[in-house]
């Protein structure tokens, strides 16, 4: 039996280079250079259907089966999310509505990166806070950390270069891991 650790890193975002993949990014960096640590990037959230009730049975949609099985295969999440209007961007929310029906998430250790400048994206983290209750998520509390991302922390390889937030960022991964 292996003491490997696997997080599955979850963007909210579906703009390329976010502030939110730059931060999941430097996640799965940190991981490669963590023994037992290792991550997978999920890339299937503009695939993901409109959530439909009636569509959430057997056999799922090939994208939501996708979905399911990604987080079934992970020990835990890490979700980097944007505010979109007070609150969780739609095609993050279709996601976390695809995982409500699914029992994949219940009892996952599940933690968030909040990368939003000073007074934003409080919106954003309390409805993933609510959506994940219904999902009966064991939401890590030393794994939700707000850590504002400024231009100057990302180098031109698109990764967190500021040594600060890199070792806040290994943090939340380390707390992942021994949950």
């Amino acid at each position: 039996m292996s003491n490997e650790r696997h997080i599955l890193l979850l963007p909210g975002s579906l703009r390329a280079g976010s502030t939110n993949e730059t931060v999941l990014r430097t996640a799965a960096e940190l991981a490669v250079a963590t023994p037992g640590l290792r991550t997978t990037y999920y890339t299937g959230l503009a695939e993901l259907p409109h959530f439909n009730p009636d569509h959430d049975q057997d056999p799922l949609p090939e994208p939501v089966a996708g979905l399911r099985a990604a987080i079934e295969a992970a020990d835990a999440l890490l979700v980097c999310t944007p505010e979109y209007a007070g609150t969780l961007p739609g095609s993050f929310k279709n996601l976390l509505d695809w995982t409500v029906g699914g029992v994949e998430i219940s009892d996952k250790p599940v933690g968030w990166i909040n990368a939003a400048n000073p007074g934003r994206g409080g919106g954003a983290e309390a409805t993933l806070r609510t959506v994940l209750g219904y999902t009966g998520a064991a939401v890590v509390e030393e794994a939700c950390v707000r850590i504002p991302l400024g231009r100057g922390a990302v180098g031109p390889g698109g990764l967190v270069v500021d040594p600060v937030v890199r070792e806040r960022i290994g943090e939340v991964l380390a707390a992942l891991a021994a949950a």
